[in-house]
């Protein structure tokens, strides 16, 4: 049994853990204003809020690209898979920066990882990452990127 105090985790070796990541990793940011409400108890952003921001950054993002219609968009993005690691705490009245990648671009899902700045900060203060799926509204069944999606997706690809 390890202390409290320690970092040691079982399920992830030291060397698979991440670290924090500067912002040329990321290819476009988006600014997220946190609330009041964010914080809790602890005086900083509850993990769950991290979550949002991920859904908020690529999502605004998709939808300003004119790829995204949330309303009345044939095909739809669901999520399958979410990851987060923390560095290093936010806390309101902070601003956040996102910054937003394509880590795998497949044939009806993609691979986002978002990286969370305090402003100006140089490394990412949480890190993680999320799979979507692309379905048919209606039947919920995959369908293949559609191709102005593909093209901002790809957009999105670090080079490398």
């Amino acid at each position: 049994m390890t202390s409290p105090a320690s970092t040691s985790c079982a399920c992830v070796p030291a060397a698979a853990r991440p670290a924090p990541q500067a912002r040329s990793a990321y290819r476009v940011f988006r600014c997220i204003a946190t609330r009041w409400a964010d914080n809790d108890m602890y005086g900083h952003v509850n993990n769950v809020v991290y979550y949002g921001w991920f859904d908020t950054a690529v999502n605004a993002h998709l939808i300003e690209q004119g790829v995204l219609d949330i309303h009345a968009g044939q095909t739809i993005g669901l999520v399958v898979e979410t990851r987060c690691n923390y560095f290093a705490p936010l806390a309101f009245p902070q601003t956040v920066e996102a910054g937003i990648r394509v880590a795998r671009l497949g044939g009806s899902s993609v691979c986002y990882e978002l990286g969370l700045f305090a402003q100006g900060a140089p490394l990412t203060a949480a890190a993680g990452h999320f799979i979507h799926v692309y379905v048919d509204r209606a039947s919920r069944r995959p369908v293949p990127l559609p191709p102005a999606l593909r093209a901002v997706l790809q957009a999105l690809v670090m080079p490398g």
